[in-house]
């Protein structure tokens, strides 16, 4: 029978009704207590590291997580990380660089409603979850919600209330849980080497939304606070150019002084491609733009946050984004062939 350790975080999942709202105040223990069913195929034991609403969520707790999971490493079978559901992607994102190659499931869960509920999703997510992590196939971070299974770098929240919160971006779900078993759709073999666990972030990350009419002075008011700057442009890509909109100037002026600059997608699906249009080729070509292709904003931002943790050298940033982890960015290896 498997071991699982339980790190509980918070979340809706943990949250109990207040005169404010609700508020994560229930334990790890309370927590199992209502998953009773774990037992016939796991033993569980659980902690509680924090008990936060996941909008507080910060890289200082990720790498708490991660050194949590790094402590216990082998001591346990799995992982299963109960979380808030608001910046679960981010932090599942976040993970998967901190804790690469794990042979070792880390799964993270949580619910849209509160699991002393009566009407709730938050039983069958923990269940599931434990069920995951017990597998003998099951690796690698990943967020177990609404009966899929979704790669850490690929997951994206798409409903605000629906049980079926999550979507998988860009890449198929690893497997599906369905009637007590596990259909895989994914069939990867994890690497036999021991896990590289990694200690330090830079949460020094600004993403900026861009809308017709903004000002490009927006990024230098914010540039001695931040040392790179995703830019989430429409479509395939392009930086607004022009008299008015003059993006152009300000980029040369942070790259001048040594910001990393990506430009990622408001699109949700399908990825980047700034070489198509003029409005992105030019900025490609001008400034050696990096681009996010088919990655979320999750992975773009917290992968940044890593690399720049890691390392301050242009090249080696470079090298470290283009380079696919955890299946984050697929688009580069694509084996295009006209007929």
């Amino acid at each position: 029978m498997k071991k699982i350790l339980l790190i509980a975080t918070g979340g809706t999942i943990a949250c109990k009704t207040t005169d404010d709202g609700l508020t994560p105040l229930m334990s790890s223990e309370e927590l199992l207590s209502y998953v009773p069913a774990a037992k016939r195929f796991c033993t569980i034991d659980a902690i509680q590291i924090m008990n936060i609403d996941s909008t507080n969520m910060h890289p200082d707790y990720w790498l708490q997580m991660a050194a949590k999971i790094e402590e216990e490493y082998y001591h346990y079978d799995g992982f299963v990380i109960a979380h808030g559901t608001d910046t679960m992607a981010y932090t599942a994102a976040a993970l998967s660089y901190l804790i690469q190659d794990s042979y070792k499931p880390i799964v993270i869960t949580g619910s849209q409603r509160p699991i002393e509920m009566d009407v709730t999703d938050a039983k069958t997510n923990l269940l599931d979850s434990l069920r995951y992590a017990s597998w003998s196939k099951a690796s690698g971070v990943t967020i177990v919600f609404g009966g899929k299974v979704i790669a850490g770098t690929r997951a994206r929240k798409m409903n605000t209330k629906s049980f079926d919160a999550f979507g998988s971006i860009n890449y198929p779900h690893i497997a599906v849980i369905q009637d007590k078993g596990i259909v895989q759709y994914l069939k990867e073999q994890p690497t036999p080497k021991p896990p590289t666990f990694y200690h330090t972030m830079n949460p020094r990350v600004f993403a900026l939304k861009l809308i017709p009419g903004m000002d490009a002075k927006v990024l230098s008011l914010v540039a001695d606070q931040y040392d790179a700057f995703v830019l989430e442009s429409y479509g395939v890509g392009g930086i607004p150019e022009g008299e008015k909109y003059d993006f152009h100037s300000v980029l040369e002026e942070l790259i001048a002084r040594g910001k990393t600059i990506v430009l990622s997608t408001q699109a949700i699906y399908e990825g980047s491609d700034i070489s198509v249009y003029r409005s992105g080729h030019v900025a490609k070509e001008e400034f050696g733009m990096m681009e996010s292709y088919d990655m979320t904003m999750e992975a773009t931002v917290t992968k940044l946050m890593w690399i720049l943790g890691q390392t301050s050298n242009t090249q080696e940033i470079r090298r470290l984004f283009n380079t696919t982890i955890a299946n984050d960015m697929l688009a580069q290896e694509w084996d295009w062939e006209e007929v």
